[in-house]
């Protein structure tokens, strides 16, 4: 079973076990955010997302090697950040002006 990964809504980050929020059973409103520590694209399109308060699950790659093959299969490459958004679509490696279009394009913002 999927271990629970951090929620961060708009008040702040969620205990994900009470809020039964996992990696396979987000809500389809769920942006996803698959990255590592490390990363200095996965840092900033956090900071983008925590700063527009968007609500979005990270799921750590580094520590999760289940997280890592599903970022993998998704992107088609082992590229990072991973963003998959509500509508099933995915970007790789954003930048912050994609990341934003696309929250335009779903009325998120």
């Amino acid at each position: 079973m999927a271990q629970p990964h951090p929620v961060r809504q708009s008040g702040g980050w969620t205990d994900p076990a009470a809020r039964s929020r996992t990696v396979a059973g987000m809500t389809d409103s769920t942006i996803q955010v698959y990255g590592a520590d490390w990363c200095r694209d996965c840092r900033r399109t956090k900071q983008q997302l925590d700063g527009l308060a968007v609500d979005y699950a990270y799921i750590d790659v580094e520590h999760d090697d289940a997280a890592a093959q599903r970022a993998q299969q998704i992107a088609g490459r082992m590229n990072i950040p991973v963003v998959v958004f509500p509508d099933g679509t995915h970007q790789v490696e954003p930048s912050n002006a994609d990341v934003e279009a696309k929250l335009r394009e779903l009325s998120l913002l």
